[in-house]
């Protein structure tokens, strides 16, 4: 299961943001909000999926996530960006604006 999603993943074409979070975690609570406004502003231009770490651990370990929050930007199947902790949804908008011009 946890390869399918890797391969999906790889598969994709064109710009996604990758949000790992757990819901005990008053960090990604935080965030909830702000993805879900970025969410909304890249609607038809970027997709945007949210994993549980709890529920996908080895699709984690396979991407090296070392905490949480941890945010990743995938461009047709490579990553081209990668932040953890809290983060601005200006910062998360900028990162996806760029992979997407590039």
């Amino acid at each position: 299961m946890e390869t399918d999603k890797i391969k999906a993943l790889e598969k994709e074409t064109g710009v996604v943001l990758v949000e790992f979070y757990a819901t005990w975690c008053p960090h990604c609570r935080k965030m909830m909000p702000v993805v879900d406004d970025v969410k909304a502003l890249f609607e038809g231009r970027a997709a945007v999926y949210q994993f549980d770490i709890d529920l996908n651990g080895e699709f984690a370990d396979t991407l090296e996530v070392k905490s949480i929050p941890t945010f990743i930007i995938f461009k047709n199947g490579e990553e081209v960006w990668r932040t953890a902790g809290e983060t601005e949804a200006d910062l998360l908008a900028r990162k996806l604006e760029e992979a997407l011009q590039s």
